[in-house]
C-alpha cells in the first residue's frame, strides 16, 4: 500500500506537469495563428553576377517558376526584381535581374521570395496620392489612384503583407476606368495597433474596410468593388455580409483567398508537421474568451462566422475568384466549394502551377484577361 501511495504521489505531479505542458503547446499554436508575422527568409542567394546582371538562388518550388517576381534582401539593396529563369538544375536556379545591382554591392545570402514585384505606387507611373482613412482602429494609411468611373475598387492585402501586395492589380483596374483605393487595416504594420496587436482573421478588420467604403461613398463613389488578397479575401467577404454599406458593394474579386479558415489552418498545420489534435484544440482555444486572450487575441475568433462556404447564401454580389489549384499555402478547395455553392454568383477560371498570390507573376496575360473579361461581363468597365 505504501508503494502504491508513493507511486500516486509521484504520478499526480507528473500528470499535472504533462497537462500544463500540453496546454502551453496548444496556446503556442493558437498564438501563431493570430500573431502578425515578420517576413520569413525562405530563399538562399548563392551568387550574384553584376556583369551579366543575373542571380543564382537555391531551388525551391517558388524560385523555379517562370515569370517576374521580387526578392527581399539585406545589404546594399532591400528589394530587387527578378526576371526570367535562365538556367536551372536540381539544386539551383539562375534568373535575370531586373534591378541593377552595382559591382561591390553587399547582398546577404538570406532572402525572402515575393510576388509583390512593385514595391511602391510611383513605379506604376499613374497619378496617385497618400490618404488617411479614419476607422474604429484609428487613421489607416491608403493609396488612392483616381480614374473616371463612379465605381471604385477597394483593395485589401493579406496576412503578413502590406499594401504593396495589391499594386499588381492597379494597372488592369485603372485601364478599365476604375479608381483604386489600396487600404491598410489594424495590426498590419502600417495601420494602428490594437491592444493585443493581433489579427482577428477578418472578424474585426472588416470594420476598417467598411470605413474605406464609407470614405469612397463620401468622395464620389456610387458603388464599390472589393478586391481581397489571401486573408484580405476573408476580410472582404466579411465586409460583404456585415457592412452597413453592403448594398453598395457591386462586386468582389478574390485573389488566392481564405474562404474558410478551418480548412486553411488544418492544411497549414500539416505543412508545418503539427499533428492532431493540436490544430483543433488551438482553434477551440481561440474561440473562447479566456483562452483567446491567453493565446494573444484581442477577442475570440468566430470561426463559424468566418466560414463563407457555410454562409454562401448570404452573398449577393457577383464574385470573381482567382486561385491556383497549386497554391501551396491557402488551398483552393474552399474557393471551389464556394463556386459550387453559388454558381449564380461565382466565376472561377482555372489556374494551375502558380503559387500563393503569384498568379499575376506566373501568367500575367491570363490573370489580366480574367479580370478584364469579368469586369466587361458585369458592366463595370468604362468601355462596357
Amino acid at each position: 500500500m505504501k508503494s502504491l501511495r508513493h507511486a500516486v504521489t509521484l504520478l499526480v505531479p507528473a500528470l499535472l506537469a504533462l497537462g500544463a505542458g500540453f496546454a502551453l503547446l496548444v496556446f503556442a499554436v493558437a498564438r501563431r495563428v493570430v500573431t502578425p508575422m515578420r517576413r520569413a527568409t525562405d530563399t538562399e542567394i548563392i551568387a550574384v553576377d553584376t556583369g551579366a546582371q543575373t542571380i543564382e538562388l537555391q531551388r525551391t518550388l517558388d524560385t523555379a517558376l517562370p515569370g517576374r517576381y521580387g526578392l527581399f534582401t539585406t545589404g546594399t539593396y532591400g528589394y530587387v526584381k527578378l526576371g526570367a529563369v535562365l538556367s536551372a538544375d536540381g539544386t539551383s536556379v539562375r534568373r535575370k535581374l531586373l534591378t541593377q545591382i552595382e559591382p561591390g554591392a553587399r547582398v546577404d545570402r538570406a532572402a525572402a521570395f515575393s510576388g509583390y514585384y512593385y514595391s511602391s505606387p510611383s513605379e506604376l507611373h499613374l497619378r496617385w496620392e497618400n490618404l488617411l482613412i479614419g476607422s474604429p482602429a484609428g487613421p489607416c494609411p491608403a493609396w488612392y489612384f483616381p480614374a473616371a468611373s463612379s465605381t471604385w475598387v477597394i483593395q485589401v492585402h493579406g496576412r503578413g503583407a502590406t499594401r504593396a501586395e495589391c499594386l499588381r492589380a492597379v494597372p488592369v483596374l485603372h485601364a478599365a476606368g476604375l479608381p483604386n483605393l489600396v487600404v491598410s487595416y489594424r495590426n498590419d504594420g502600417e495601420a494602428p495597433r490594437t491592444r493585443a496587436g493581433a489579427y482577428a482573421l477578418g472578424a474585426s478588420e472588416w470594420r476598417d474596410v467598411d470605413s474605406a467604403i464609407a470614405y469612397a461613398l463620401r468622395h464620389g463613389a456610387e458603388r464599390v468593388i472589393l478586391m481581397g488578397w489571401s486573408m484580405g479575401g476573408a476580410v472582404s467577404l466579411q465586409a460583404a455580409v456585415t457592412s452597413g454599406h453592403r448594398d453598395r458593394i457591386a462586386g468582389i474579386i478574390l485573389e488566392s483567398p481564405v474562404v474558410d479558415w478551418r480548412t486553411v489552418l488544418r492544411f497549414q498545420a500539416r505543412l508545418a508537421g503539427v499533428r492532431a489534435p493540436l490544430p483543433e484544440l488551438a482553434m477551440g482555444a481561440l474561440q473562447m474568451p479566456l483562452t483567446a486572450r491567453l493565446s494573444g487575441a484581442d477577442e475570440p475568433i468566430p470561426f463559424d462566422r468566418l466560414d463563407m462556404v457555410a454562409r454562401a447564401d448570404e452573398l449577393t454580389a457577383p464574385i470573381l475568384i482567382l486561385h491556383s489549384d497549386d497554391d501551396g499555402f491557402v488551398p483552393a478547395d474552399s474557393s471551389h466549394a464556394l463556386q459550387e455553392a453559388r454558381p449564380d454568383l461565382v466565376t472561377m477560371p482555372r489556374f494551375t502551377v502558380a503559387r500563393h498570390t503569384k498568379l499575376w507573376n506566373y501568367d500575367q496575360t491570363g490573370w489580366t484577361t480574367a479580370i478584364t473579361d469579368w469586369l466587361d461581363a458585369q458592366g463595370f468597365s468604362a468601355s462596357a
